[in-house]
């Protein structure tokens, strides 16, 4: 069972405990899977260490998944994002049937088009009353017809602007499931979904890259201000490195006190310089916090980079970015790393010693 986070544990990186019970519970290195582990490592929900300790010593990633939607507002997405299709459906039917009927009175009104002049073409003189009669039969069938569009065209203008409502909805759901509430930037799930669709285009890949953004010694601001300013330092964090990134820059949190920010159309040289960009800003930002407007002191933060080119999928894009990320760290923190200056040596070990191997 992974142990709740404790005072024994002292000065240990609580990611250390984290990537080491992940790996002996034989659970997949996935985003979301750091961010529920780092909730049950942190024992702040009870019930939430409970449930997860319910699932044995070898969860499925099935079990951890529903454990997430349970717990977790955001993992909820899928069911509010199905409840809105299904709507949308729903109006798409309606509408339909609509066209249905529409389609059905102009059939109708064409057949009787057809007939009568078919019989028009069958006499030579047509008595007058009969005549009457045929003027009647077009005149009544034309005014129904008219008055069925009518109220066709009513009715399609009333769905289209349910419809329209719905789909609003549900952009509004999507946005909201896929936020952090906290930052308001994109959350793990989001961050799954963005990596994973690098990697779904070839030509994606030639032109994205990612930087892992980490805040250094982000427990001491806990143990000297409390948790507001923990809470103030993400928000600010969050800020910082959007202003540094370029508009329609992907940022999220991916959890705890790590970022991650997706840059594209970027050489490697111009994506470390966007990554020093955020790391000068952020070092050089005030950082206040509580209604005196109280100095919380500097806040630095260390950086990994790696290229969507220089890894084979998503998952293996997290880890090296990851491990350029440890090596800022290792090397003194406050610095930006680039995978590809890492050398074999530098990173084999070390790395997966630190994250548990």
């Amino acid at each position: 069972m992974l142990q709740t986070a404790d005072a024994s544990q002292g000065k240990i990186d609580i990611a250390t405990a984290i990537a080491a019970s992940m790996r002996r519970m034989g659970v997949v290195g996935l985003p979301r899977n750091y961010e529920l582990f780092y909730e049950v490592s942190t024992g702040a929900n009870a019930e939430i260490c409970d449930a997860f300790n319910a699932l044995g010593n070898r969860p499925t990633q099935a079990a951890l998944d529903q454990l997430s939607r349970r717990y977790f507002t955001h993992s909820s997405r899928h069911l509010v994002i199905e409840n809105a299709w299904e709507q949308i459906a729903l109006r798409a039917d309606e509408i339909l049937a609509l066209l249905g009927r529409e389609r059905s009175s102009l059939e109708k009104f064409g057949l009787i088009l057809g007939q009568t002049r078919d019989g028009l073409d069958a006499r030579e003189i047509l008595p007058g009353e009969l005549l009457r009669k045929i003027v009647g039969i077009l005149a009544a069938a034309t005014e129904t017809t008219l008055e069925h569009g009518r109220r066709i065209s009513e009715a399609m203008e009333e769905k289209s602007a349910e419809l329209c409502e719905v789909k609003a909805k549900l952009e509004k759901y999507k946005h909201l499931a896929e936020t952090d509430p906290l930052t308001k930037v994109w959350n793990r799930g989001a961050f799954d979904q963005k990596l994973a669709a690098i990697y779904a285009n070839d030509r994606a890949v030639l032109f994205h890259a990612l930087l892992l953004v980490d805040i250094d010694g982000f427990k001491a601001f806990n143990d000297s201000h409390g948790h507001p300013a923990e809470d103030r330092i993400l928000q600010m964090v969050a800020r910082g490195i959007e202003a540094a990134c370029a508009e329609g820059s992907f940022v999220a949190r991916t959890g705890g006190e790590e970022f991650a920010a997706v840059v594209e159309g970027l050489s490697e040289e111009a994506a470390e310089a966007v990554a020093e960009r955020i790391r000068v800003s952020i070092a050089e930002a005030e950082f206040v916090v509580g209604p005196s407007s109280t100095s919380v002191g500097p806040v630095n933060v260390s950086l990994g980079l790696c290229m969507a080119a220089q890894a084979p999928d998503a998952e293996a894009l997290y880890a090296r970015a990851d491990r350029a990320l440890y090596a800022s760290k290792a090397g003194g923190r406050n610095r930006v790393t680039r995978f590809s200056k890492l050398g074999p040596d530098s990173l084999s070990k070390r790395w997966l010693l630190y994250r548990g191997a």
